[in-house]
């Protein structure tokens, strides 16, 4: 039996091409990707990410639990609402997950993790919490949706769609948050574009689903939100990192504090073990399409190397095929690969990502 979020209904009232994406009911598109994809770049487009899962953190220990918990630094959280990007690493360095986490107070945080790392991701916050900081309240919140508006127009439409949504969000900056009545209300996103992304009570979120579609923002499937991440560069967890991969080997080395002499879970083994990987960004020269999987072989120096393309597909803004690929450290932005498409070597550059930022091209 899947799961169903709280927007179920809605997506299939606008006739959404549904499917099982780890275990959820969930809209693939809701009719062509490809205008999905364009009308958040251009205008504006609505996402149904109820399926991630906020959880609170409570209690007068919550910084110092959180010191242990995450890669990141929180004391980068100093202004109430302030949001930070952040892995949660084994033992080991390898990625449990990624998620964000907002400052609500000294003694409340909030994170969002994924819905796939959902159960896995909970259980290890408890058993580090019974370790560490044992009179905590840990607590996942599924009574509450959470919808995403991207887009250069998106902030202009979510105010048209929430009453007094522009006096409490026009001065927020990136990466901040803030409450206004039922809403928790973010400056993040998973596209490149900016926007929101808005935490609700579940059974509030088909009315403002609907508040937005009048306000004429287009509803967006999985498929395009696959796309923009991918031009926008942005991992996409069990893609492109996962327990086995390091942050420092996942192109996620801005999020790992190792200078300060804060202690975290994790941060022993990656400073006595250097990555001898990348994550590159691939852009294809040749005509093809690349994807997930597909080898890639660099030479540098002489010596040959066999990377992997972990994330891959076409972009519609650059009009041509793009991937992320982890290989030897070795390789070089601006050097040329091959990547093995259906038995043929076909010409890739390696480039700097992100490959697209506010509808605009990089590379």
């Amino acid at each position: 039996m899947l799961k169903m979020t709280p927007l179920n209904q809605a997506h299939r009232d606008m006739n959404a091409k549904m499917v099982d994406f780890g275990g959820w009911d969930m809209p693939l598109h809701y009719g062509s990707q490809l205008e999905e994809h364009h009308k958040v770049r251009q205008d504006a487009g609505m996402f149904d990410v109820s399926h991630m899962l906020p959880v609170d953190i409570k209690g007068e220990d919550s910084r110092t639990f959180l010191w242990q918990l995450f890669a990141n630094n929180i004391d980068k959280l100093s202004i109430p609402g302030k949001a930070l990007y952040t892995c949660m690493l084994t033992p080991q360095g390898g990625i449990i997950d990624d998620l964000i986490v907002y400052f609500l107070s000294e003694s409340w945080f909030r994170i969002v993790v994924n819905a796939g790392t959902a159960e896995k991701d909970v259980a290890w916050i408890l058993q580090q919490r019974d370790a560490i900081a044992p009179e905590l309240e840990i607590t996942p919140r599924r009574d509450l949706s959470i919808i995403a508006v991207q887009g250069p127009n998106a902030r202009a439409k979510v105010w048209q769609a929430i009453p007094d949504a522009q006096d409490a969000t026009e001065n927020l900056k990136s990466f901040h948050s803030t409450v206004l009545n039922q809403y928790f209300i973010a400056r993040t996103g998973y596209t490149g574009e900016d926007g929101f992304e808005i935490i609700l009570p579940a059974d509030d979120a088909t009315a403002l689903w609907k508040a937005l579609h009048t306000a004429k923002v287009a509803p967006i499937g999985l498929g395009a939100r696959d796309t923009l991440r991918l031009e926008a560069g942005m991992n996409l967890y069990g893609q492109d990192m996962d327990e086995s991969t390091s942050p420092l080997e996942s192109g996620l080395a801005w999020t790992v504090d190792l200078k300060s002499e804060r202690n975290f879970i994790g941060k022993q083994i990656l400073l006595d073990t250097p990555p001898t990987q990348q994550l590159i960004g691939l852009v294809l020269i040749d005509r093809g399409v690349l994807r997930g999987h597909q080898t890639v072989v660099a030479n540098h120096g002489g010596n040959e190397y066999q990377g992997e393309i972990t994330s891959g597909g076409f972009s519609p803004t650059i009009n041509q095929s793009i991937a992320f690929a982890r290989i030897a450290a070795e390789i070089s932005i601006g050097d040329e690969v091959s990547v093995l498409v259906r038995d043929k070597k076909l010409r890739a550059k390696v480039v700097k990502y992100p490959f697209v930022r506010k509808g605009k091209a990089l590379v």
